[in-house]
């Protein structure tokens, strides 16, 4: 099974499962090999996996700008790439 979460030189790949129009926006914990994340967002013109990269971007700390979505832009199984923010501190989305 493949880890959920993986250095890629600088940058750290989140391969995530979304769930758009929740009733709020949280990070879930794992599912399978994902993170699930759950956004308030419908999944139409964008606007969850904008939404997706900012709750990303908050719970790690760095800017929104710095989350992109690299696969899987209209699946809900998505990787996200992470620049700025250490692979301990992905791990750790797991655990809150």
């Amino acid at each position: 099974m493949p880890e959920w979460c993986a250095p890629d030189g600088s940058d750290v790949v989140i391969r995530v499962k979304v769930v758009p129009g929740a009733s709020r926006s949280a990070i879930s914990g794992l599912l399978g090999d994902r993170l699930k994340v759950r956004v308030a967002a419908p999944p139409e013109g964008g606007k969850a996996n904008a939404a997706v990269c900012d709750l990303l971007a908050k719970a790690l700390g760095v800017a929104a700008k710095s989350v992109s979505v690299d696969a899987g832009p209209t699946n809900p199984e998505k990787t996200i790439r992470v620049r700025g923010a250490t692979l301990d501190a992905v791990r750790a989305l797991a655990d809150a």
